[in-house]
């Protein structure tokens, strides 16, 4: 009985692991979403001169 209890633990805490990573990923592609954005409007702002 105990081990299930442990299995279902761990399951748990693995599962907020996986969450964790992945909301920690769609921060850090926004950020380079706007970084590429900055980029691309700079090279737009020297292009108009």
């Amino acid at each position: 009985m105990q081990l299930k209890t442990h299995f279902k633990h761990a399951k748990l805490v693995l599962l907020l692991l996986v969450l964790s990573a992945a909301l920690g990923g769609c921060a850090t592609l926004e950020g380079a979403g706007e970084d590429i954005e900055s980029a691309g409007e700079a090279v737009q702002d020297a292009a108009d001169g």
